[in-house]
């Protein structure tokens, strides 16, 4: 089984520290890591970083984490970068935004605050969106080490309830890092053993792992490529004959 962590929070100005990063991801296990890349990246960092990543035989996706204030904003950024990045995650503070998010075929992750549960807005009406879109629901498993008391208590009740609803309506989890710092990763394994905290199956963890987050990027490719026209179509060249 190749597993996927598509939510490294590398610091980019510290070549050094990424390099530590990536290769600790691939001494743990990962085959697949996606990179928050800010807008302003330049080219040649994110060559340098596929470099890198192709040395320890890493697949490095680039990945796009959108904080829209409002629809509008949410609209205009999907307009401008969907294309750009290989997945794209929304923090959906406020509620328009996380249903706009929901139900917009652009999206791929769902992200919401750890430390603030009355803005975590996956219910049954988001859920129902999702289920008709692309966009899953991503849990950053650094919160859930790093969290302590009640805060951790109060994360773990609002993932149940997230869990659960994105279960009953079939919308895929991913669980991912969202790891700082070497120190914070962990082994796929270790993630999904601690999942079971918050009410998921071994089975669940697993594909939440590997099958869903690698689908999101296959997925993603696949629209970028040049012969792709629309969902299930693509364009197929006659061959010349002599």
């Amino acid at each position: 089984m190749k597993f996927s962590d598509l939510h490294l929070c590398i610091p980019l100005r510290d070549m050094t520290q990424a390099k530590r990063m990536i290769a600790k991801s691939f001494e743990l296990g990962y085959s697949q890591i996606g990179m928050s890349l800010p807008l302003s990246i330049k080219q040649d960092v994110i060559v340098q970083l596929h470099q890198v990543c192709e040395e320890f035989g890493l697949d490095f996706v680039t990945r796009l984490d959108l904080a829209p204030r409002g629809v509008g904003e949410l609209l205009s950024s999907l307009r401008r970068f969907r294309r750009s990045f290989e997945v794209l995650s929304v923090l959906c503070s406020f509620k328009p935004v996380a249903r706009q998010a929901a139900k917009d075929h652009r999206v791929d992750l769902l992200s919401f605050r750890a430390f603030e549960p009355r803005r975590r807005f996956f219910d049954w009406a988001e859920a129902e969106l999702a289920s008709k879109s692309s966009a899953a629901l991503e849990i950053d498993m650094t919160h859930v080490l790093s969290l302590e008391g009640f805060a951790r208590i109060g994360l773990f009740s609002c993932l149940r309830r997230e869990v659960a609803t994105a279960k009953s309506f079939g919308v895929p989890v991913v669980i991912s890092s969202g790891a700082t710092e070497p120190l914070l990763l962990r082994k796929p394994q270790d993630y999904a053993s601690l999942t079971f905290l918050f009410g998921m199956d071994a089975s669940l963890a697993l594909e939440a792992l590997s099958k869903n987050p690698a689908g999101i990027v296959e997925r993603n490719r696949r629209k970028q490529s040049l012969d792709y026209v629309a969902p299930g179509v693509r364009m197929v060249k006659e061959k010349k004959t002599h």
